[in-house]
């Protein structure tokens, strides 16, 4: 027999991509998901392949330095019985002189650009071709992958969904603001695995880094860390949360991953500027999203950032209700993590499932800025011990606050009531725009026996009291329509809950404040009140605040914060209430004009008022939609916009993918910042 010679080759990018989920990577290369079967065509010239006299075998590896010690190696012969736990070849059908093979991965195949080569041998005498790369990704579809997940719809909303939501606002007006993860564009993929190729923990050991990317746990940690800048480890975002945002992008402007993802490649991976906590969350969403790991972005209110791990966070006011001293330790307003879903097999059983990931840097853990993987099982149950994290998260979700109220004489109080730590815990719910509340998932409810039990292994006394039903209560009101560019209302709410009249002195103050916890200046004051209030009665006291108060003094997180302060003078206690308000952006209106239909031309028509009473300069309009532009479209309009009046375009889309898409505004000038909207597009596919 002659030699066997390899004439040409296919990889069947599209038909494999297609079965592996990962067409819509739109690249020209192959991406696999692991333990999945995959075919190749092998073509030889001048005779085919002779079983019994022709033997094949083949050579994958990733990494810089392979080996099979490490798992980045494989070298293997087609056979008739593969095993599932390791890498196999199969023939699947001879015709003439081409040849179709099914080769496989087994499920805990470690991730990553792989190259593989074909090994011939006839008589002793062999060849060796090398036919290409491919990259492979963990597979949340594969019982045996450690990131398996079982439910369909939750694989399409988790894994391949390239839009979501992500809640923001204040645990009383929770609202969401669109996110284009677009793990899937282009580019993306070869960036998320560069991300892995540049951590400080590759760069000390590539081989041990390379050995380690079959689990998730460390893939999620090291993410973690490479999405903040913290550690000079050249990591995505650069986190401010001063307000001053002129030398990069502020904050509140991104409406998407993709773009803060390219800037970073563009400019050799330094930090982008400027990212919060939901803008670090949804990187690190769309990296995982794009290895394969099912992620969600979660949302938490009233978010306790405790320093000093103590579980309580004093708060120290004086009479007026401002502010007597900093405090290192804040409450966020709220604050966003990820949850990436993962078996646990380094944790006793029961810890499989949910993990929080926190690429936010606020603490350091193992010596790096990284947060997670924590189970929230270990969470909800006061696990404090277990890998990662745990007692930070912990206290994120059920610290105390206790306000302090310091006296002119200096003599300190404590408020007898506190506000609540680890509210309305939310996330995008399975398939439709609209909130999921999976409080439950971290907490027991309030005052059960378990949560009692989960706080004695915690070491938690928990030194708030609930509503106390004697006595007086209190709580802050906001009128309809706290709008920017409006004046608006809010209360004092006191009730008497007793069977006496009682007298009290009330005093309201209201400062600017940032979405970290972070007072600015005073935007509203009362002169305390006294007020008499008839038994089971209940009074209200007004605190009105002016747009041309707060106009200069909010930072662009829109948010104030409201005191009140009450003296119950039979009693002598002292009862704070706070509350933070959020001032409404106005809306941005989008019209889709046509018949969507993929790859037709599409038109959109965007349009905001202006609600204040001045004009807007330096507008500019930002609209992406993963499938509907090609990166961004960005708007900048000559003129300003005059008070009251409209700002209006019409702009062009080529719709590449078919089905439901959403189209994505955010628009800034000088007066109004990072105001977002959207319109889901359901666009039907192209005639055959």
């Amino acid at each position: 027999f002659a030699d066997l010679v390899l004439e040409t080759w296919d990889l069947h990018c599209d038909r494999n991509g297609r079965e592996h989920r990962t067409a819509d990577m739109g690249c020209k290369q192959l991406v696999l998901r692991r333990g999945q079967p995959f075919t190749i065509t092998l073509r030889f010239s001048g005779r085919g392949y002779h079983e019994g006299v022709d033997k094949l075998s083949f050579n994958v590896e990733t990494g810089p330095c392979p080996s099979e010690t490490s798992g980045t190696s494989s070298h293997f012969v087609m056979t008739d019985c593969p095993e599932e736990s390791c890498w196999s070849a199969v023939i699947q059908q001879q015709d003439g002189e081409s040849l179709s093979v099914s080769l496989c991965s087994p499920p805990n195949a470690r991730i990553g650009r792989y190259s593989i080569t074909l090994e011939t041998c006839t008589d002793y005498q062999g060849s060796s071709y090398q036919i290409g790369d491919f990259v492979l990704l963990f597979n949340p579809w594969h019982p045996e992958d450690t990131v398996f997940m079982r439910d369909e719809n939750e694989r399409h909303e988790y894994v391949l969904s390239q839009n979501g939501l992500i809640y923001q606002g204040t645990c009383d007006y929770i609202f969401s603001i669109p996110w284009n993860f677009g793990q899937f564009e282009d580019d993306i993929l070869a960036i998320c695995l560069n991300m892995l190729d540049i951590n400080p923990k590759h760069l000390r050991d590539k081989d041990r880094d390379c050995s380690r990317r079959n689990d998730p746990v460390y893939i999620g940690r090291v993410v973690s860390a490479m999405v903040n800048c913290n550690d000079e480890d050249r990591g995505v975002l650069f986190g401010r949360w001063d307000d001053r945002y002129e030398d990069g992008m502020s904050p509140m402007a991104w409406i998407g991953s993709v773009d803060i993802l390219k800037r970073w490649k563009k400019f050799g991976c330094q930090p982008v500027k400027y990212g919060q906590c939901w803008v670090f969350a949804a990187v690190a969403c769309t990296v995982m999203r794009c290895l394969g790991i099912p992620s969600r972005v979660v949302t938490n209110y009233n978010s306790a950032h405790d320093t000093n791990a103590n579980l309580t966070i004093d708060r120290y006011v004086n009479e007026k209700g401002e502010q007597e001293r900093y405090s290192w330790d804040k409450i966020w307003n709220f604050h966003c993590w990820v949850e990436s879903w993962m078996a646990r097999p380094d944790l006793a059983a029961g810890y499989d499932g949910w993990q929080v990931l926190d690429p936010t840097p606020q603490e350091k853990s193992e010596g790096v800025y990284c947060c997670g993987p924590a189970p929230v099982k270990a969470i909800k149950e006061g696990d404090m011990l277990l890998k990662y994290d745990i007692p930070f998260i912990f206290a994120e979700v059920n610290a105390d606050v206790v306000y302090w109220v310091v006296q002119g004489d200096g003599m300190q109080k404590q408020s007898i009531r506190s506000s609540d730590v680890g509210k309305h815990i939310s996330t995008k719910s399975v398939g439709r725009d609209s909130r999921e509340d999976i409080t439950h998932n971290y907490k027991y409810p309030e005052g059960s026996e378990e949560e009692r039990a989960v706080f004695e292994k915690a070491e938690h006394q928990k030194k708030s009291i609930g509503e106390e039903d004697e006595g007086l209560h209190l709580r802050i009101k906001v009128s309809e329509g706290a709008n920017k560019g409006s004046d608006f209302d809010v209360f004092a709410v006191v009730n008497n809950n007793t069977d006496e009249e009682r007298v009290c002195r009330v005093t309201l103050c209201a400062r600017a404040t940032s979405h970290n916890g972070t007072l600015g200046p005073q935007c509203g004051l009362t002169d305390p009140v006294d007020i008499d209030i008839e038994p089971r009665a209940e009074k209200r006291v007004p605190l009105r605040i002016l747009y041309e108060e707060y106009r200069d003094k909010l930072t662009q997180d829109n948010l104030i914060k409201v005191v009140a302060l009450l003296n119950d003078h039979q009693t002598g206690d002292i009862i704070v209430a706070v509350r933070d308000i959020y001032v409404e952006n106005p809306p941005i209106k989008i019209r889709i004009l046509g018949e969507p239909m993929q790859n037709r031309k599409l038109v959109a028509e965007i349009s905001l008022v202006n609600p204040l009473a001045v004009p807007l300069n330096g507008c500019v309009f930002v609209v992406e939609g993963t499938g509907l532009t090609e990166g961004q479209l960005v708007k900048e309009l000559e003129d300003p916009v005059e008070p009251q009046a409209e700002a209006k375009f019409r702009m062009d889309l080529m719709p590449r993918l078919s089905g439901l898409q959403k189209l994505m505004v955010d628009f800034e000038s000088d007066q109004l910042t990072g105001v977002k909207g959207y319109r889901n597009v359901i666009i039907a596919p192209q005639p055959m």
